[in-house]
């Protein structure tokens, strides 16, 4: 089990938290009736906030991996590979 370090952690939460914050514009927006192209604008970046945070969590838990007792013996290749492709 990867445990992340608890700045990593406050840092993902925080771009969460702002690509959260993006998310509920989007829906008002729609909910305004915004124009289309406007509404597809803020929710591409809804969309790379959420990858930046994705992103970041995994190769902080690559990272770990590396580092820990195994190091890249013990990394699991298939199952990075699919966190990675499941962010592509």
């Amino acid at each position: 089990m990867v445990q992340l370090p608890a700045d990593q952690v406050r840092s993902a939460a925080n771009r969460l938290k702002r690509a959260q914050g993006q998310l509920a514009g989007v829906v008002r927006m729609l909910e305004e009736g915004r124009d289309c192209e406007d509404v597809v604008t803020q929710l591409a970046a809804v969309n790379r906030a959420l990858d930046r945070a994705g992103f970041a969590i995994v190769a902080s838990g690559l990272k770990q991996c590396l580092t820990q007792e195994g190091g890249a013996e013990s990394l699991d290749t298939q199952k990075m590979e699919k966190l990675f492709l499941s962010l592509s």
